[in-house]
């Protein structure tokens, strides 16, 4: 027994020397219900952290640490909300949540000034936050299969986004501001109930 125990104690040393060395984290399909502590340990070694795939319900609020995290991907899990102070994550350019249970997003994720990609589909969002246009850096937004019924006016401040994928969602109106992105190469709105007008305001674009 206590071979083994020797043996497991190794494997984690040797995993978390791993992840020193190389910034990345990648935990999926581990079956984790929780963060592991070793992870949250790592404070600023951490660049990419891949927990896809477990059972996960809630990111602690220890996420803040990994202040130099430029990916965080959490695909495939149970989250339903996300920390408030998700907005400490100032390095972070790639963020996926497909998959999840969460409902709203904080004002605070206007705070991730460097973002370039969130993809949050497959979850229970009926709106996203006015603090999404802040986000000058973003290019993908991936809001499919949620609940949406609009989306915010101040996403037309998100003057780099090229593609905006919002298919599968209740979409009525778009935002007249949408006209501002200059960028934009794609806009996926299919099985929503955008109205004719706003589809004709949109070509006049």
């Amino acid at each position: 027994m206590g071979c083994c125990q020797s043996k497991g104690a190794d494997v984690r040393v040797n995993r978390v020397a791993r992840w020193r060395s190389t910034g990345i984290v990648a935990l999926r399909d581990a079956k984790l219900k929780t963060f592991p502590d070793e992870v949250l340990d790592l404070d600023r070694t951490v660049r990419t952290l891949d927990l896809t795939n477990n059972k996960l319900v809630d990111i602690p609020m220890e996420i803040s640490k990994l202040i130099n995290m430029q990916r965080l991907i959490l695909a495939g899990n149970l989250i339903e909300r996300l920390p408030i102070n998700l907005g400490k994550l100032q390095s972070l350019k790639i963020m996926t949540l497909d998959g999840n249970q969460i409902t709203s997003l904080p004002d605070e994720l206007g705070q991730l000034v460097r973002l370039e990609q969130l993809s949050i589909s497959g979850n229970m969002l009926t709106s996203l936050p006015e603090t999404i246009g802040s986000l000058r850096n973003l290019s993908l937004l991936n809001v499919s299969n949620n609940k949406l019924k609009s989306l915010p006016e101040s996403i037309g401040s998100c003057f780099s986004l090229e593609e905006i994928q919002a298919n599968d969602n209740l979409i009525q109106d778009l935002p007249s501001s949408v006209c501002n992105l200059a960028h934009l190469k794609s806009l996926c709105l299919n099985n929503n109930n955008v109205s004719q007008v706003s589809a004709i305001q949109l070509m006049s674009f």
